[in-house]
């Protein structure tokens, strides 16, 4: 597909809305208007004349046209937001119309919806505007906004606990036993012979940054709040190696603060007894034990190393070995997945009974086995996503779980959301932490992201940590001169 901007330079936007319509598709971006008559093209314009603005878009291919045009007073549409709403209404009218359907999201595109709803409320106003605000304004669906507005209203008490100076810390451990079909992330299975070689090496480093890092947090006077270990599988390592990680954090940090300890166990063919045990004593009071499917045959399709069964024995494990706050985590449009086994998939988390149930989308991201560069396979495509979300939505609020953090992610699944869902006095801070971006991150280990919040002002600036375990190895004095900049960050911020 050719994407052509004319007249203004609010790519990012517009390119974003375009492709919640074109999953996985590559665009040929043009500046000059070229040939107009071109098969598979979406043209953008805004035009400002002496007592008006145009906002202009079309698209053709596949036999079809249509166009939509906004004028408005050139008064009313000198700031640059306005002027990428009013364009993104005009691409989102003619893409409705060329696929057969809008996006329930309307054209909001970012990551956060629910910091508007904060940000609205910030602003004085009501429920009963943001709705109209949002469905008028930017054409997202009442039972999105009602998602979100319900989610943030979960997430207020929670965001009045983090204080100036507080942060949290993530714990990357990048590596899986196996690779996943949808995975994306930087993680290594075990069962390649160098990335295990790698690992004794990789612990060694991490909890050298661990220890530099609990340095720094000490002499700038942070509060710990909460800790997160995910990747990769954390549970993929050993027992020792998990103990000696939990060693170098409790010596190296003030736990007198922490309200929370999160290790995604994740995988539940990486889980034993012994190394639940090691976690539980070090202090870690929440897990996730992450089945993504109860359907033995699309666990095998996507790749996972485990049955149904197997999960619900570990999550019996985890319940026996004391822990009281259990995640589990599902996805929506799986392939292989089908309607009438994503509801008993729910059904069946929600009969175990465990704190947590997050239920993501599948996201087709470009470094999975699933993408394709023109366009989603059609088995995703005819994957009813939708109607999947909205049962799990509806049947977790019936059994007494509440949303309290939500995300979008680029090529999901009918651009839908991810959310997790909490029994009242459950809820996980680190997520809702580091989705509203309230306070600091602290990253340690390869691929990790030190995220530096100023709670006063909203200035975010990021540290980033070499991906690979190779490169954070080799690499490993030069990423710790980086991280000089949280001291800079806190220095000249507060």
């Amino acid at each position: 597909m050719i994407l052509v901007f004319s007249g203004h330079n609010y790519k990012y936007e517009t390119e974003s809305l375009c492709k919640m319509f074109f999953s996985c598709q590559r665009f040929q971006i043009e500046y000059e208007a070229g040939d107009l008559s071109r098969d598979n093209l979406i043209f953008t314009r805004v035009k400002t004349g002496k007592t008006h603005t145009l906002f202009y878009a079309f698209v053709r291919g596949e036999g079809k046209f249509f166009a939509k045009s906004i004028r408005v007073p050139k008064d009313s549409a000198q700031e640059k937001n306005e002027q990428e709403r009013l364009l993104c209404l005009c691409v989102h009218r003619v893409l409705s119309r060329y696929v057969g359907q809008g996006t329930k999201w309307g054209i909001l595109t970012g990551i956060r919806p629910v910091k508007r709803i904060h940000e609205y409320w910030e602003q004085g106003m009501d429920d009963m505007a943001i709705h109209q605000k949002l469905e008028r304004d930017y054409l997202v669906s009442p039972q999105k906004v009602d998602l979100c507005i319900t989610t943030a209203k979960t997430q207020a008490p929670l965001l009045q606990l983090t204080q100036p100076k507080s942060f949290s810390l993530y714990v990357s451990i990048p590596y899986c036993p196996s690779r996943c079909s949808y995975c994306s992330f930087v993680s290594h299975s075990i069962t390649n012979r160098s990335a295990l070689k790698l690992v004794p090496s990789y612990v060694e480093h991490l909890c050298r940054e661990i220890a530099y890092t609990g340095d720094l947090a000490k002499s700038l006077g942070l509060r710990l709040e909460s800790v997160y270990w995910g990747g990769g599988t954390p549970t993929t390592l050993e027992p020792d190696q998990l103990a000696q990680i939990l060693q170098a954090i409790g010596q190296s940090f003030d736990l007198s603060t922490l309200r929370e300890y999160t290790v995604e166990a994740g995988r539940p063919d990486t889980i034993t007894e012994q190394k639940l045990t090691v976690l539980k004593q070090a202090g870690v009071g929440r897990v996730s034990i992450n089945p993504q499917t109860f359907q033995n045959p699309v666990l095998e399709e996507i790749g996972r190393r485990h049955t149904a069964e197997m999960t619900i024995d570990r999550y019996k494990l985890a319940r026996q070995v004391g822990f009281d706050c259990i995640n589990m985590d599902l996805i929506a449009g799986l392939p292989g997945d089908d309607l009438a086994g994503f509801c008993r998939s729910v059904d069946k988390a929600i009969s175990l009974g465990p704190e947590n149930i997050t239920v993501h989308t599948l996201s087709v991201k470009r470094s999975s086995r699933l993408f394709q560069s023109d366009g989603l396979p059609q088995n995703l495509k005819d994957n009813p996503a939708g109607e999947m979300v909205d049962y799990a939505q509806h049947t977790l609020m019936e059994a007494g779980y509440r949303p309290y953090y939500l995300y979008r992610q680029k090529n999901t699944l009918e651009n839908l959301e991810n959310v997790g869902y909490a029994k009242p006095g459950t809820e996980g801070l680190y997520n809702v932490y580091i989705m509203e971006e309230v306070h600091t991150i602290l990253a340690v280990g390869a691929s990790g992201v030190t995220k530096l919040v100023n709670p006063y002002t909203g200035l975010i600036d990021r540290v980033f940590n070499y991906k690979f375990p190779y490169e954070y190895i080799d690499h490993f004095n030069v990423m710790l001169e980086r991280k000089r900049k949280v001291a800079e960050f806190y220095e000249q911020q507060f």
